[in-house]
């Protein structure tokens, strides 16, 4: 990992010591205010273009087009709300995905299995664990939008998201988000339906650099990447962790997300 990590500036190698929980802090302190914090430069120079040069032909080969038109909670109804509701206002997804099973040997893999990089995950986020997933696709995706593709506004099922940009586009493939629009104990569907009718004067943008470490609470925070133009795609690494050891998907979830069960 030292070939891999910018250690000098994000001391994941030294748990426990004053420079990492001081990064610890920072971080928690940033999720608490913002829903969100970013390490820029995570990877040391260079890294993220090997990566990617290792994962592309893949992903010009064997990617999993997903086109999808859908609400902001990938569900077909909510049963409190009426089809026509503004909340339920149907946007599309396109975009390209390569699984964990199609890169086993890659640079990303080995930074997702970096077992410091769950505890500090972990403590950046308030919990006692955090376990990579034992699913053999969805433990680790990689997702490409090219021009004229986006990944449209939703919400993730998970508490917290944690993504790394491997490659930035030449033009859009900008991180929208919009913290805490819903909460546990309070939907908010007449914010929902501000924000999709682009009325939600508290979406924030983010340009990420490659190489970026980014975490937020994906759950309550809607969020999109903006369409991209140019002949660069935006290459982007979701990694899975949970609570508990063992997670897997359904067969069903594996065909909707990748068109295959295994």
């Amino acid at each position: 990992m030292k070939n891999i990590i910018d250690f000098d500036r994000f001391p994941l190698d030294r748990e426990g010591s004053a420079d990492w929980t001081a990064l610890v802090e920072r971080s928690r302190a940033a999720l608490a205010a913002d829903g969100m914090y970013d390490l820029e430069g995570f990877l040391l120079p260079g890294v993220a273009e090997r990566a990617t040069a290792e994962i592309k032909p893949v992903m010009d080969s064997r990617s999993h087009e997903h086109r999808r038109v859908h609400n902001i909670y990938f569900k077909p109804e909510i049963p409190e709300l009426p089809a026509e509701h503004p909340a339920l206002r149907k946007v599309e997804t396109i975009g390209h995905t390569i699984c964990a099973d199609q890169i086993p040997d890659s640079i990303l893999l080995s930074i997702y299995e970096y077992a410091p990089l769950a505890r500090f995950l972990a403590a950046t986020m308030g919990k006692p664990d955090l376990h990579m997933m034992a699913d053999p696709l969805a433990r680790t995706n990689v997702m490409a939008y090219r021009s004229g593709e986006a990944l449209n506004w939703h919400f993730d099922r998970s508490e917290f998201t944690t993504t790394l940009l491997l490659q930035a586009p030449d033009q859009g493939g900008v991180f929208e988000y919009r913290t805490d629009l819903r909460s546990d104990d309070n939907p908010n569907y007449d914010g929902v339906s501000r924000l999709l009718e682009g009325n939600d004067p508290q979406v924030q943008a983010k340009r990420l650099k490659p190489g970026t470490l980014n975490v937020f609470r994906g759950k309550n925070t809607a969020h999109r990447v903006t369409p991209v133009a140019g002949s660069r795609e935006r290459m982007v690494a979701v990694f899975s962790y949970y609570e508990r050891p063992g997670v897997v998907f359904s067969a069903e979830e594996r065909l909707g997300f990748y068109g295959r069960a295994a």
